[in-house]
């Protein structure tokens, strides 16, 4: 017997307007400049298979003026040079906290970070992390 899908935002409004102003508040401090800001919502998307959120985060990047190629190319980022070294120590970051390894040691990564970002910024950029990874938990749930 087939289930329908259950959507949280039926059964748990209030629960979900709030997991939307987390995004808001970082938002509204914009502390990650917008093609990261996008270049990292849709780096966790593909990684986690989320198939709504790569399309919409696509959407997104194209409309903030982000270029096709880039992001066609986002998934082999170590690989070519269309990404500066404060983008590719972000990735490497999603990357880490998107799949996680129980040897992954962080403080090189966090290192790497304090060089391209303040203390508040790399704050910004975890919440954002982790916040794309539950979206990205709630969608495929749907599916």
């Amino acid at each position: 017997m087939a289930i329908n899908n259950i959507h949280p935002q039926k059964h748990l409004p209030d629960a979900v307007q709030h997991l939307h102003q987390v995004h808001q508040n970082l938002d509204d401090l914009d502390l990650i400049p917008r093609s990261l800001y996008h270049l990292v919502l849709l780096r966790a998307s593909q990684i986690n298979g989320c198939a709504y959120c790569v399309k919409m985060h696509i959407a997104e990047a194209l409309a903030d003026g982000e270029t096709q190629s880039r992001l066609e190319r986002l998934i082999v980022w170590r690989h070519c040079a269309d990404y500066s070294d404060q983008e590719r120590v972000a990735f490497a970051w999603v990357e880490a906290l998107t799949t996680l390894h129980p040897q992954t040691d962080y403080a090189p990564l966090r290192s790497n970070l304090l060089e391209y970002f303040n203390e508040q910024q790399i704050s910004a950029l975890t919440l954002l992390i982790g916040m794309i990874n539950l979206w990205n938990r709630i969608g495929i749930s749907q599916h």
